[in-house]
């Protein structure tokens, strides 16, 4: 294949630097990780849609959630698990794949951050004016959040990677396991310091906009839960807010070390395990602490088991 075409239809990923004896191991440990995270969100989406005692505002919001990581799971990992048993030199993608890929990828990232927006939107109601709540978080309002934080995260995303695509490229190696918007305009040898700026107004608006908007949110809350001295409500803030605000930081931590990263191309194998990270921890660690810390979803997968066991006493 000859380099005019290389450089313009294919392009190369590096992938994660591993030897092929150690290939296996990390195949079957990423694949093992993928499954869990897959199954685990699957199953609380199958959860909230099929109860109906769960069929309220919080958990109709928590549901992008889920959604959202699914879609950062399966858009990287499938690829990257066929990336890991081939050599080098033939990990081969087209370019047009790999903008698709790094769409998605960051639209997963933004929609993180605003989907969680909203859910501190409906826990400062709940707690702060729970006797409005019914009346302010209706089905409407559920569904223009919800459209809201998806709507935001792909302008936002479709305006940065629009920015890329324009330029044009001398290089074809991605220096990554899968391909986002720094290695897609780091191909060009045109002047990119649009591209940088873009990119670091994008982590502002989404970074910086969360922060802001979810502090301000849990100062509120906590201002209410101090004067009101009301034990009840302490105890249902901390049970609420503590469980968002973990799945807040689990991602804020994820994303701004791979952010960080990106600066120094010393790193770049720091870079590259904490971008897998990035679509590992948050997908696999989410479910997990929302499953188990909400009352309501840890009371209905029991009463599942127990339904479950039941029926196979019945039948055994």
């Amino acid at each position: 294949m000859d380099n005019l075409t290389f450089s313009h239809t294919i392009l190369l990923v590096e992938g994660l630097n591993i030897t092929r004896q150690s290939s296996y191991p990390v195949f079957i440990v990423i694949l093992v990780a993928y499954v869990f995270a897959m199954v685990s969100n699957i199953g609380l989406l199958f959860l909230i849609s099929t109860e109906k005692n769960l069929h309220d505002p919080m958990h109709l919001l928590y549901c992008n959630l889920p959604l959202n990581d699914i879609l950062g799971a399966t858009v990287m990992f499938p690829r990257l698990l066929n990336d890991i048993l081939k050599e080098t030199s033939e990990r081969y993608i087209t370019y047009v794949e790999c903008v698709i890929q790094a769409y998605f990828v960051h639209i997963f990232v933004a929609a993180s951050h605003y989907v969680l927006m909203i859910m501190a939107f409906d826990r400062y109601v709940a707690i702060c004016n729970p006797l409005r709540y019914s009346a302010i978080m209706t089905n409407k309002i559920v569904i223009k959040l919800s459209a809201s934080a998806w709507g935001s995260a792909i302008v936002v995303v479709t305006v940065m990677l629009s920015l890329t695509v324009r330029l044009s490229r001398c290089r074809y190696k991605i220096e990554n396991p899968f391909c986002d918007n720094a290695s897609l305009f780091k191909l060009s040898c045109e002047d990119v310091s649009v591209n940088n700026m873009c990119g670091i107004v994008y982590t502002a608006i989404v970074g910086f906009l969360s922060v802001l908007y979810i502090f301000i949110t849990y100062v509120r809350i906590a201002t209410v839960c101090i004067t009101r001295k009301s034990k009840a409500l302490n105890s249902k803030a901390i049970k609420t807010c503590s469980t968002h605000l973990a799945v807040y930081l689990i991602i804020c931590v994820c994303a701004g070390i791979f952010i960080y990263l990106h600066r120094f191309p010393e790193y770049s194998e720091s870079r590259k395990l904490a971008g897998i990270m990035l679509h590992i921890i948050p997908p696999g660690l989410n479910p997990l602490v929302y499953g188990l810390q909400n009352k309501e979803l840890k009371q209905n997968i029991v009463k599942i088991c127990c339904r479950k066991k039941k029926v196979h006493n019945l039948f055994s």
